[in-house]
């Protein structure tokens, strides 16, 4: 069998494209869905990545690709990392070994990979909308090409997807097919209303041993195929009428068809080919287990490995020991700041473990609220949390604040509503490409009036700025850190006003301010700056936003201002240090470092860091020239 350096075997290494599955009778079906989920644990555990969404959907992705026919029918998958399947089905398959690697696959659908991948952005609740506007473009354009939209993982508690089915509904005419992968789960089991709904659907004890008993008495009569379908479906609806309360998506004006096993291969298909035949928009809602096929997966209480760090694939245990993160340490001090303040609440937008409120969640249950994949409603029910009386910790991916920067802005700040963001894996994180890293919170929020931001350098520093920012209940604050390994504690020699001073010398000729977790990449640049003869003084502003006025005041002692920052160069830190600093009519020449604005291909965070020249050395090196340059031309 394949394992992470080898290419695809047996039936799977022959797929070249989707019709090819085509000619495969069952027994050689059995089998390739058998090699897909082999080869998915030994990729996953070789080199990380989603493993329990992809294990969930080999037979709905089989079943997709043997009725549909892509590219000329658009398939697009919502929150990218179920594509794995989809992946090897259009392919890919022999390419695994190097999955989210450099140069590799990337860990969601990718343009440039395949004319089989539309949608490459990896945020959830998107695929309807994309959808919507594929089929009306079919539609105006006069072809009878099926788009097809595939929705799980808890994406359908996002508010978007729902403005999406609104607007699906409204026009009959477009060949649409939404396929809703219920598999009762986003990170964790998915919360709310509308998943009490779907649940009611998928447990139901009396409708489970109902279907049963029809199914088998199906079986036995002389008439098969689509016919025994239809049948099927016809009295199933009945049933989930007196059974289990439902009808939501009908309600909408949508044809339902389900709910189908997503694990039996035959029935998805003959639900899919339902669905295609009916010629306007369709949702199949389909049943699925995360992790089927692997019982460590399946039976992985927190996310069913939702993503996993390379693992041996006999535990399920990962192959080394991770160290202390930035989550570990936030989510310490969230619970001893809940011990003591009874305002403090938590809100997470479906990533309760990722994000680190799990422990809060487990001793304060009543505080802590998952409000599914809806950051937008997140921060609005926040800033209600802060009207009342709370202080709410709304705590997401730096990445995900993007989504609701206007909440941010006109429904906290306007309000000058007490709220704390913290931002997980800010900056560059890597393997999971452009979408995930959190490289704009910094540029966003400077603009954002009244808002405080706070990027900590280490451990401690994540601690005393978390209780910092929830001590402000006229202003939103924001703290943010990256991904990963938490920085070794690197103590000031001084603190003025809100910064601390990391290092001086006596001569003054280059100031570096670092912010955040490149404190140690600064302080290191500033010991080979050193070591060329220049006086160089290092500074953690702490707070970024708004800036110490006496750190902008010291620009003027130097003859050159570093800023080093993982963070967009376009308009974060080092940019409004720029202005503060002109508007203080200060001239001392400033070198702004920080991530390009380029969507940055999947690679290992170091990597990327080198290649951007964010790296000590290659900070060290700028500076010397430019204060050759300036000794040249002074």
């Amino acid at each position: 069998m394949a394992d992470g350096g080898k290419t695809a075997t047996g039936i799977l290494g022959r797929l070249s494209g989707p019709a090819d599955l085509r000619d495969l009778d069952e027994d050689e079906l059995n089998q390739l869905a058998a090699e897909i989920r082999e080869l998915l644990i030994v990729s996953v555990a070789s080199n990380g990545g989603h493993l329990g969404p992809n294990l969930g959907v080999v037979e709905l992705g089989m079943a997709i690709h043997r009725v549909f026919e892509s590219p000329k029918d658009r398939v697009v998958w919502d929150t990218g990392h179920q594509s794995y399947v989809h992946k090897m089905l259009t392919g890919r398959a022999g390419e695994f070994g190097a999955l989210r690697t450099e140069g590799g696959l990337s860990g969601y659908p990718s343009r440039a990979e395949s004319e089989h991948d539309w949608v490459e952005n990896s945020h959830a609740s998107t695929s309807l909308s994309y959808a919507d506007g594929m089929a009306k473009a079919n539609l105006l354009q006069g072809k009878g090409d099926h788009v097809v939209a595939v929705i799980g993982d808890g994406a359908l508690t996002g508010g978007m997807a729902w403005e999406a089915l609104n607007n699906i509904a409204a026009d009959q005419d477009r060949r649409l097919v939404v396929i809703v992968n219920d598999n009762g789960r986003s990170y964790t089991p998915t919360v709310g209303g509308l998943a009490n709904r779907l649940t009611e659907i998928r447990t139901n004890p009396k409708y489970e041993t109902t279907l049963s008993a029809i199914r088998e008495r199906l079986n036995r009569t002389p008439f098969g195929g689509s016919q025994a379908y239809e049948a099927l479906h016809a009295i199933k609806k009945g049933m989930k009428d007196a059974l289990a309360p439902q009808g939501m998506f009908e309600d909408l004006g949508l044809k339902y068809i389900g709910p189908v096993d997503g694990h039996d291969r035959a029935s998805v298909e003959r639900a899919l080919a339902q669905a295609k035949k009916f010629g306007g928009p369709v949702l199949v809602h389909v049943l699925t287990t995360k992790g089927q096929g692997y019982d460590i997966a399946v039976a992985n209480e927190n996310d069913q490995m939702h993503q996993a760090s390379p693992f041996d694939r006999a535990t399920g245990e990962a192959v080394t020991i991770a160290p202390a993160g930035w989550t570990s340490v936030f989510r310490d001090e969230i619970v001893r700041i809940a011990d003591e303040r009874p305002d403090v609440v938590g809100i997470t937008a479906a990533m309760l473990y990722p994000v680190g409120l799990d422990a809060f969640a487990d001793k304060f249950p009543d505080r802590v609220f998952d409000v599914g994949i809806a950051e937008q409603h997140a921060v609005t029910s926040a800033a209600g949390l802060a009207m009342a009386g709370m202080h709410p910790v709304v705590a997401v991916y730096a990445t995900f604040i993007n989504r609701a920067f206007d909440q941010v802005l006109l429904d906290v700040a306007l309000h000058k509503c007490g709220v704390t963001f913290v931002l997980d894996r800010a900056g560059v994180t890597g393997d999971d490409g452009a979408s995930h890293n959190g490289m704009w919170d910094m540029s966003l929020l400077q603009i954002v009036p009244g808002l405080r931001l706070a990027a900590p350098r280490d451990g401690f520093q994540l601690r005393e700025l978390l209780r910092e920012a929830v001590d402000v209940d006229d202003a939103p604050t924001v703290i943010r850190f990256a991904k990963g390994a938490v920085c070794k504690d690197l103590p000031a020699i001084e603190r003025i006003g809100t910064f601390d001073v990391l290092s001086r010398d006596d001569a003054r000729d280059v100031l570096v301010v670092a912010v955040g977790a490149f404190g140690h990449l600064g302080a290191e640049a500033a010991d080979l700056i050193r070591e060329a003869g220049y006086g160089v003084t290092v500074v953690d502003p702490r707070w970024s936003k708004p800036f110490d006025p006496a750190l902008v005041e010291m620009a003027g002692d130097y003859d050159l201002v570093v800023t080093v920052e993982d963070n967009g160069r376009q308009g974060g830190v080092g940019m409004a240090y720029t202005l503060a600093v002109r508007d203080a009519d200060i001239e001392t020449p400033i070198r702004v470092h920080g991530i390009e604005q380029e969507f940055l291909d999947h690679a290992k965070r170091d990597v990327i860091l080198g290649r951007l020249g964010l790296t000590a050395q290659a900070v060290a090196d700028d500076t010397l020239a430019r204060l050759g340059r300036n000794s040249a031309n002074g």
